[in-house]
């Protein structure tokens, strides 16, 4: 079966918005050059071609101008030692002769038709290429377009028309490539990211509990799946019910991995046994070996709940103070009198651990402070606990509870904030009913 010419195939003329150029292979080529430039010439920026081709003839190319009178660069390499000199950011597309011979590789040496070409495409991975041959020998030009150029063209049947529409394709072409190469790699980095901090996110381990687990987290970090608030709950072998929540300060990736680290160290560390102020000083110690500046310290929340659930204590590091919520009586904050500096922020510091009495039926909210620190109307004002409370009381009285409630809640602080907030939020919510 023939192979079809270049001047037979259909080319797309892609117009690029810039200013279309051209040139020659060898003396011959240079009225077509001309001709190209005057009838294809743009209105917007330059152009720039490389010519990579051995005939010095071929060298010699007179100034060019476009339609509008802007020039028309065209530089020429007889080689490709000249051709990486050359070769700078401003260059869109390389017409390169397939003839000539690849460094280390003399005249005549037909190892690897197209190493001249391998040689190019790895030397400008981000140009456009267009690969010059004889028109007999059509197969090597195909395969040059396999190899990595953006098309071939025969030498003894170049026109302008079709030099000038080659190139704009190649141009636009390349771009298109490389855009939607660097769109699959965005798309791929993407789901990876998501599958690592997909499984960085906690799973509760209740088996055994009667209480009722729900969970709500959105980062502040725009496409993230995790950011530096961090939350888990384990039950004991004795019964008790063990749940946290906490914030490093800051919203990065390496916040984000912070977190994650302290969470396994509490998980790890209350399976041990560990509770209350000896809990958090190692946990503080933690934080101190593994953060990367000084100043950065986490706000942490821990709740131990008894094993009939009528009672817990409490203890906080710099942390807001859980809301809890009962049947017959307006939702309230527990205890914060005690509360102890964040972690990181003073060594040897002690944590309390205070007392509460729960009941038969309530419900325990913990929280992050992304969920009180959102705006509220046009004067800046922030939503704050007691706006949190008057809040929730108000979709408690509607009748929501677990995952709808958080949902709703964060939804809600969203829409009064008047976009996405810009701090993470992490929302824990544990339900005990007869």
């Amino acid at each position: 079966m023939p192979v079809p010419i270049p001047r037979q195939r259909a080319i797309p003329a892609v117009e690029s918005g810039q200013a279309q150029d051209a040139t020659a292979v060898g003396g011959s080529l240079k009225e077509e050059v001309q001709r190209t430039a005057t009838a294809h010439g743009s209105t917007s920026a330059t152009l720039t071609l490389l010519l990579i081709e051995d005939d010095p003839a071929g060298a010699i190319v007179p100034d060019l101008l476009d339609s509008a009178g802007k020039p028309i660069r065209v530089r020429t390499a007889r080689n490709l030692t000249e051709a990486e000199r050359l070769l700078t950011d401003d260059v869109h597309c390389i017409l390169l002769d397939l003839a000539l011979p690849a460094p280390g590789r003399a005249d005549g040496d037909d190892a690897d038709e197209l190493a001249v070409l391998r040689h190019v495409l790895a030397l400008a991975p981000r140009h456009a290429v267009l690969a010059l041959t004889a028109s007999t020998d059509a197969e090597r030009g195909a395969e040059a377009v396999r190899v990595g150029a953006q098309d071939y063209l025969f030498r003894d049947e170049l026109d302008g028309r079709l030099l000038s529409r080659a190139i704009r394709y190649a141009v636009e072409r390349k771009r298109s490539d490389t855009a939607e190469r660097r769109l699959a790699e965005g798309r791929l980095r993407a789901q990876e990211n998501r599958r690592l901090e997909r499984g960085l996110l906690p799973t509760p381990l209740l088996e055994g509990s009667s209480l009722r687990f729900a969970a709500r987290y959105r980062p502040g970090r725009s496409r993230a799946l995790l950011g530096g608030d961090f939350y888990d709950a384990v039950r004991t072998p004795d019964g008790t019910v063990h749940a946290m929540i906490g914030d490093v300060c800051g919203h990065g990736p390496d916040e984000a991995a912070l977190g994650v680290e302290l969470r396994i160290a509490w998980r790890a560390l209350t399976l041990a046994g560990l509770s209350g102020d000896a809990l958090l000083g190692t946990l503080q110690e933690v934080l101190e070996h593994e953060r990367s500046d000084e100043e950065i310290f986490a706000t942490l929340c821990t709740v131990d709940i008894a094993p009939d659930g009528r009672s817990a204590g409490l203890c906080l590091a710099g942390h807001p103070s859980p809301l809890l919520a009962a049947p017959g009586r307006a939702p309230y904050l527990l205890p914060y009198d005690d509360n102890g500096p964040a972690l990181g922020m003073l060594p040897g510091a002690r944590w309390p651990r205070t007392q509460v009495e729960l009941g038969t039926e309530w419900s325990l909210m913990l929280y992050t402070d992304g969920l009180i620190e959102g705006r509220v109307g046009t004067d800046g004002e922030r939503l704050g606990q007691d706006g949190m409370l008057d809040m929730i009381s108000r979709q408690l009285a509607g009748g929501l509870r677990g995952e709808e409630l958080l949902r709703t809640a964060v939804s809600e602080v969203r829409d009064l904030n008047g976009g996405e907030l810009t701090d993470d939020v992490a929302v824990v919510l544990l339900d005990s009913t007869p």
